[in-house]
């Protein structure tokens, strides 16, 4: 039976927590003794005091990493062994799937139920590497006679991992299971709003059965922690995501430091145009709600750029003006809320910022109001803002919160123009029911995936990552573990 409102709040207040680092295959506090609290956006009041590692501490990861990845009894092991570890890691993420969403809900405000499928979707990606083990192959190059050229993929070493607040647990799944997969030792580096759930993780993969030392957990503050991991001269790769900002730095961190190559999920504004053949409003309607409203609009993937064509444009703000009314917000640990509170108190400030530019650049539809709810302060109303041109901020910024750009086009060339107008470029959706403009489009939209008649679309079996200024490389499929490997080429003569 399903966990109802008191459940949860029963099981949160008799929730344990340790907030002290994991390093060389136990718990730690940092070396200077620092914590720092995290914040339940909900009550303002700490969930735990967590280490504040700084160089001294990623030092020691690295150094733990290191040994465990000489010593081979990961990076050596045999698929079948990876295969089973990981095939084990999911097993234990799905056993403690409740305690790992409540702790990221407590953290960051995420609602229960999105919390819940947060931890599914990391077990589905320790399954999905895992099964990968023993059936990828290396390959045999065409060669001139009495040669033998091979090209194999080898694990880089050591791999360090920064993630960020919004999706805690899940995107620690998303760096560490290919990397994992692909024979590397890892330092992880959470978010200091969300550390609990990385850490937990830490533990369940050695009671997996991983290795003491390859997995190594340091949160703490970004400058701090996050720099001294960028600038490691002992770490081979860097997977990052987070915003774009904080990513350019990392390229700087890696060019002043051992070049290592760093990957990157970065920002974005991501278009949903809809057109007016649209096949099904009402699910187009539903499609735009979770394309930017999903855990209150902090999402680095979010719609937030609603293109309307303008044979559709007022049937569909009626339908979405209708569907907007349900979303009410409330306590994130009752299973019936939609809508949490920002992740802090500096967010929240952030994005009160932008309703006032949105209020003086463009026409305010709904919204734009703060919101008190179930005792909680960091709430924003749903928004929405219509006659928004590319002159506007709204336009351009990512505002990572509850707030819906709306722009109007004429045809399918405005259309296109209006959405590849960004410097981002990590998702689009259409919906249409013109087969060849969907062909089209998939081929002219500027964004690492590109989903028809539906939002965000995103899978194990699919790479994930985002053009110009929303990142480097991929995450998922083959290719978020390759990056993670070097392509060695031999050449035998015989």
């Amino acid at each position: 039976m399903p966990l109802t409102h008191d459940d949860w709040k029963r099981r949160a207040a008799t929730l344990e927590t340790d907030g002290r680092a994991w390093i060389a295959g136990r718990r730690c506090p940092a070396a200077g003794g620092a914590t720092l609290d995290s914040i339940n956006p909900m009550t303002d009041a700490p969930v735990a005091a967590i280490a504040a590692c700084e160089a001294t501490d990623v030092d020691r990861a690295v150094s733990a990493a290191r040994a465990a990845f000489v010593a081979g009894d990961w990076a050596r092991a045999e698929p079948a062994e990876r295969r089973r570890v990981m095939l084990a890691i999911a097993g234990e993420i799905r056993a403690h799937a409740e305690e790992l969403a409540l702790l990221d809900s407590l953290e960051s405000g995420k609602c229960i139920l999105e919390a819940l499928d947060d931890a599914e979707e990391a077990a589905v990606l320790f399954d999905w590497y895992g099964e990968v083990q023993d059936k990828a192959y290396d390959r045999v190059a065409p060669s001139p006679a009495g040669v033998q050229a091979t090209i194999t993929h080898e694990p880089l070493g050591v791999v360090g991992a920064v993630v960020p607040w919004n999706y805690p647990l899940h995107n620690s799944a998303v760096k560490l299971a290919p990397a994992l997969a692909a024979g590397n030792s890892l330092v992880l580096k959470p978010a200091e709003e969300s550390s609990l759930s990385a850490l937990r993780l830490a533990e369940l993969c050695q009671a997996a059965g991983l290795p003491d030392g390859v997995l190594n957990v340091v949160p703490g503050h970004g400058h701090l922690a996050g720099e001294a991991l960028g600038r490691h001269d002992n770490v081979d790769a860097l997977g990052f995501t987070g915003s774009t900002e904080i990513g350019k730095r990392f390229l700087v961190y890696a060019g002043e430091s051992n070049m290592k190559p760093v990957w990157l999920e970065c920002g974005g504004k991501s278009p949903l145009l809809i057109f007016d053949d649209c096949p099904d409003l009402e699910a187009a309607v539903d499609a735009a709600v979770a394309g930017i409203f999903t855990h209150a609009g902090q999402v680095c993937s979010a719609h937030s750029r609603l293109l309307l064509q303008d044979g559709i444009h007022e049937a569909f703000l009626a339908a979405l003006d209708a569907r907007l009314e349900t979303l009410v917000p409330g306590d994130p640990l009752d299973p019936a809320t939609r809508l949490g509170p920002l992740v802090s108190r500096a967010q929240f400030d952030r994005v009160r910022g932008y309703l006032a530019i949105g209020k003086q650049e463009a026409t305010l539809h709904r919204g734009g109001e703060t919101l008190t709810a179930a005792g909680g302060e960091l709430f924003i109303a749903p928004t929405v803002f219509t006659g928004v041109t590319p002159e506007h901020r709204l336009f351009r910024e990512e505002i990572f919160g509850p707030v819906l750009a709306v722009s109007r086009f004429a045809d399918e060339a405005e259309g296109v123009a209006l959405a590849n107008d960004s410097r981002y470029g990590l998702a689009a959706s259409l919906w249409t029911a013109d087969l060849g403009r969907a062909h089209r489009l998939c081929d002219t939209l500027q964004a690492g995936t590109v989903t028809v008649n539906g939002v965000d679309a995103v899978s194990p079996q699919t790479p994930f990552g985002g053009m110009k200024e929303s990142g480097i490389g991929r995450d998922y499929e083959l290719a978020g573990m390759h990056k993670y490997m070097a392509l060695k080429t031999r050449w035998i003569h015989y």
